[in-house]
């Protein structure tokens, strides 16, 4: 007789049966557990017609060089049908550095576009109706200073700030744990995170004040189920302070959104999405117990996993980059940004970046993945999986608040150290070949290295440049009196995100708010 068959475990080690049937999972009530869509606990979806009633926002990810240059790659975009923007900013930007700083050199525009002063961010949405075309930015420890400059591009173009709609990822707790891009102590970040939360409640209604970013934790080496649990429990770490701040949860819960990855197991990551609602609507009613339905809805934008892409074989990626993204689209993604296949080798060609367009517009107009909402709800497999990570997610929130909640396991490094290990585990199931890559360790095959984008080298010294002739022709003492005056309220306990605004509409540099709230706060080794 036959053994019985190879063990199969989901990347969050959850066993998958070599078959599931009705009963599975044990004791399922669906009208418990599903709901109907647009109705709690949210497992079908945050609206009840889903992409029938409004398709997904097709948001393509893009920024590189200076300001110019990634206006022409967004426009190129917009007109080829993609239907909102998504801006990657250099480190420099994101580390809150100058083009001239001595920190910046070498890396002025290479992995995003270089904003210095409200002149970049002119001249980066230049021809970009603000009153119509909704902006992601990815910034966290600068996301106040950028959403002060898109505000003041508004102001100019005669957009009220009350129709700007957008989000800020501003998620500065997933830096300490996965990405690095922080600047402050945590204290201090939570303080600016929460100074945002409270000036955009009043000033900018429609923008989502923060996309709690799970996306990095998984491109870190995460599962999907600590991807779940550490990005929720981000969340509910982030609300607390807003509440401990003396907002209500209602005034501001229902402009958070969240951001996940799409990774390889197309079912796991299904099941994760449709857990993530269900998991996010029970913690803030047993944690908050808020009065509107929307404080209880978790949105989200997908991004397609950067780490599964290849540099061998990279027409790969397209397949790959496909089934990443049916499996947001069948999750009940809000938006979604499909990566191109030359990622792994450089910045995306303009080809490259159509093509990853064109495979959401395939999925939108052609696959009928869009007729129906939550298709694979009732799958005996997707409702167990669902299951099995709401349940794992949960174990893994309770051993981090045994430990003292996440600013605590952050500062132990408690967190990171399970991330690594994971990491570890799945590069070493790469290297038995238990978990298979296409391309590299199997099916591999000697190939030439494709052309790749690349930045022109005197794209820094004209940035450098453009920078030192902003200040060349602002007002100085403007300039200074609104940095003294972001200055004194950091010492003090006043929202800061108006002294950022004023310090903005005098021409003042990321570099330069930055460097005053340094001297202020500190930074964080």
């Amino acid at each position: 007789m036959a053994g019985p068959p190879e063990e199969r475990r989901t990347s969050s080690d959850i066993v998958v049966k070599p078959v599931y049937a009705q009963g599975d999972p044990a004791g399922f009530d669906p009208r418990a557990e599903l709901g109907a869509p647009g109705e709690f606990p949210y497992t079908r979806g945050v609206h009840a017609g889903m992409y029938r009633t409004r398709p997904w926002t097709m948001r393509q990810y893009a920024g590189f060089g200076d300001a110019a240059e990634t206006n022409r790659r967004f426009r190129f975009l917009l007109d080829q049908g993609q239907t909102g923007l998504s801006v990657a900013f250099d480190l420099p930007t994101q580390m809150g550095y100058d083009s001239d700083a001595a920190m910046a050199r070498g890396e002025v525009g290479r992995v995003g576009v270089a904003i210095d002063t409200l002149a970049d961010m002119e001249t980066l949405l230049d021809g970009i109706p603000l009153d119509k075309v909704s902006t992601s930015m990815t910034i966290n420890a600068t996301a106040g200073i950028l959403l002060a400059m898109y505000m003041a591009v508004g102001e100019k173009q005669g957009v009220p700030a009350a129709k700007l709609s957008g989000t800020i990822q501003n998620d500065i707790l997933k830096e300490y744990i996965a990405r690095g891009t922080y600047i402050f102590p945590p204290g201090p970040s939570m303080r600016i995170t929460t100074d945002i939360f409270e000036f955009a409640r009043d000033e900018v209604p429609n923008w989502n004040t923060i996309s709690i970013s799970g996306y990095h934790i998984r491109e870190a080496g995460s599962t999907a189920a600590q991807e779940l649990a550490y990005t929720l429990l981000d969340g509910l770490t982030y609300v607390q302070a807003a509440v401990d701040r003396g907002l209500h949860v209602d005034s501001f819960a229902p402009r958070l959104s969240f951001f996940f990855n799409a990774h390889s197991n197309l079912f796991e990551e299904v099941a994760k999405f449709r857990a993530a609602r269900r998991l996010w609507a029970r913690l803030m009613t047993e944690r908050f117990q808020p009065l509107k339905p929307d404080s209880l809805k978790l949105r989200f934008h997908t991004q397609t996993a950067g780490s599964t892409l290849t540099a061998q074989q990279p027409l790969n990626n397209v397949v790959r980059t496909t089934l990443e993204a049916l499996s947001a689209v069948l999750g009940g993604t809000q938006s979604l940004h499909t990566n191109s296949m030359d990622e792994a080798l450089g910045l995306p060609s303009e080809s490259a970046a159509l093509l990853a367009l064109r495979t959401q517009q395939i999925l939108a107009e052609e696959s009928g993945v869009a007729d129906t909402v939550d298709p694979l709800a009732g799958s005996w497999f997707v409702e167990s999986l669902t299951t099995d990570l709401e349940t794992a997610a949960r174990t893994l929130i309770g051993e981090i608040e045994s430990r003292g909640g996440m600013l605590r396991a952050i500062e132990t490094g408690y967190v990171q150290e399970e991330i690594h290990r994971s990491a570890w585990r799945a590069q070493q199931a790469v290297e038995r070949g238990e978990q298979v890559i296409v391309g590299v360790n199997r099916y591999a095959m000697e190939e030439p290295v494709p052309p790749t984008f690349r930045i022109d080298p005197a794209l820094e010294p004209a940035q450098v440049a453009r920078l030192a002739a902003v200040r060349a022709r602002r007002e100085a003492p403007r300039v200074a009196a609104a940095l003294l005056a972001l200055e004194t309220a950091a010492r003090g306990t006043a929202n800061l995100m108006p002294h950022i605004l004023e310090a903005v509409r005098a021409y003042a540099g990321v570099g330069e708010i930055s460097d005053t709230l340094r001297r202020v706060f500190g930074t964080h080794d």
